[in-house]
């Protein structure tokens, strides 16, 4: 790679042909919004957060800044500020690690495997090592209060179009529309 501003470029163009929705923030490629659905066989599965990334100046030798954006109830994710304690990010990142990493591999493996050891929100910890079926079960409240298309800014109809709804969603998307006016 030519320069750090390069390699920024082509990792994220390779984040949107990857099928992310990316929304811009500023003008710069510096700072943006990537909506992330929470990985099957977790209690985050059908879950849904905007994730504000930053890259800074030096990425891709250093690590890019990660945070959601809506609420979440995780050990190791700040609930007020969003912010994430995932030490291929925040310790061991490496230039061989590209933002498709991020999304694929990193934040689903976190779902997927909290680690209450090293909390950033102490009271998901506890509840998770003392009674992991009442942490499953807020950790699906908040999914359910907190991390639905609309709560991103998105609807189910927001999709591209080379997604089908679910038999689920377009029954949902139908039953929000019912009684509604034509605009």
């Amino acid at each position: 790679m030519s320069s750090p501003s390069k390699r920024r470029e082509m990792d994220l163009m390779k984040l949107m042909m990857s099928d992310y929705k990316v929304e811009m923030i500023n003008d710069g490629m510096q700072e943006f919004y990537v909506e992330f659905h929470g990985p099957s066989g977790s209690p985050y599965n059908g879950g849904v957060w905007r994730i504000r990334v930053e890259l800074p100046d030096a990425y891709p030798y250093k690590s890019p800044s990660i945070g959601f954006v809506n609420k979440i109830y995780h050990p190791n994710v700040d609930e007020m500020s969003g912010s994430v304690c995932l030490d291929v990010i925040n310790q061991t990142w490496s230039p061989m690690f590209d933002l498709v990493n991020v999304f694929e591999v990193f934040l689903p493996q976190l779902l997927l495997y909290p680690n209450p050891s090293d909390p950033l929100n102490g009271e998901a910890a506890a509840l998770m090592m003392r009674d992991r079926a009442t942490y499953e079960q807020r950790v699906k409240e908040y999914c359910e209060r907190y991390a639905k298309p609309e709560h991103i800014g998105a609807t189910p109809e927001a999709k591209s179009s080379d997604e089908e709804l679910s038999e689920e969603e377009y029954a949902s998307s139908d039953e929000g529309m019912a009684g509604e006016a034509d605009p």
